[in-house]
């Protein structure tokens, strides 16, 4: 049995809107998932998971494995059944090998005096695997921040806290030379889990649609409708587990799909010889085809910056 731990670091190019289910009453119609104890959004790991099956499959070339595929089966030696499982009526269905978290956010952007800022708490950056030399933060408005020479009390949005004490941290190497990484480095905010919350979720991208009738291609009267999303320059950090559990050997894969017919032509993606390189494949496809609703309005793109990944039982990474 192989066991691994991969840390993924996506940064949003649109805002993505993963709905909660339905209309609710309050500031926006259409709100997003949160997290049930901090309230902060989240993208569920069944959005990526999913997103990620299709799209690989579709880079396989075998579109018809991305969904429920009750007639395939897991003998036939499919890399992308053998990743996520099958439930299929022809035989016994079987466990994926690919267990999918969460993705959290890690920085959000915010604008101040000082130009924009990307907020994150200490606790955001150990979990992501930063290690931290200096962070000071309450909720009494004490902050951290790596910006150079701004000596003076920072704006966060509407909110006005203390004079920034300096942050210094080390990301994780696979972050060390990441360009979009640098970009941000110097402009970075701590601030308390309570404040974060505050923060985020007044400053997420609300907007406003309306219904238009199909057959006048006017605006339906009553038909206005708000809708939130996270907005784009977001950073989120989600985890995945690979349990290879299997007896038999991971399906001989070389090449993907291109020319139109299952494993062929060119690789996109690289080739495949783990469980984890099937998942990194179809979530790399987030960056052009998305995840989550509103895609048809810009929503839901998002670039697989970087991935860590950590043997945990049996075997190296």
């Amino acid at each position: 049995m192989k066991v691994r731990h991969a840390r993924y670091f996506f940064l949003t190019q649109e805002p993505v809107h993963i709905g909660a289910g339905g209309y609710r009453l309050g500031r926006v119609d259409m709100t997003i998932c949160r997290e049930p104890g901090t309230n902060l959004p989240k993208i569920p790991g069944t959005s990526l998971a999913g997103a990620a099956r299709s799209y690989a499959a579709q880079r396989y070339g075998k579109p018809e494995a991305s969904g429920q595929h009750r007639t395939l089966k897991y003998k036939d030696g499919c890399p992308i059944i053998y990743t996520f499982g099958t439930a299929s009526e022809v035989e016994s269905g079987v466990a994926g090998t690919v267990s999918v978290g969460d993705a959290r956010l890690l920085f959000f952007p915010v604008q101040s005096m000082a130009g924009p800022v990307w907020v994150t708490t200490p606790e955001l950056l150990k979990d992501a695997g930063f290690t931290i030399i200096s962070a000071t933060v309450d909720d009494a408005g004490v902050i951290s921040s790596t910006l150079a020479g701004w000596s003076e009390p920072l704006n966060l949005s509407w909110l006005r806290l203390d004079t920034p004490k300096p942050l210094a941290l080390t990301p994780p190497d696979a972050l060390k030379d990441e360009k979009c990484y640098q970009a941000i480095s110097a402009r970075l905010v701590a601030i308390s889990p309570k404040l974060f919350g505050q923060i985020v979720n007044n400053n997420l991208e609300v907007r406003t649609s309306v219904s238009i009738n199909w057959k006048t291609g006017a605006a339906e009267e009553h038909m206005l409708f708000t809708y939130e999303a996270i907005p784009r320059g977001a950073w989120l950090v989600s985890e995945a587990v690979e349990d290879n559990y299997r007896r038999e050997p991971f399906p001989t894969v070389t090449k993907c799909f291109a020319s139109g017919t299952e494993n062929s032509g060119d690789s996109l993606g690289g080739s495949w010889s783990q469980p984890l390189d099937v998942l990194k494949a179809g979530l790399g496809m987030i960056e052009y085809l998305g995840v989550g609703g509103m895609g048809t309005r810009g929503f839901g793109r998002m670039k697989l910056l970087a991935e860590t990944v950590t043997p945990v039982v049996g075997g190296a990474a």
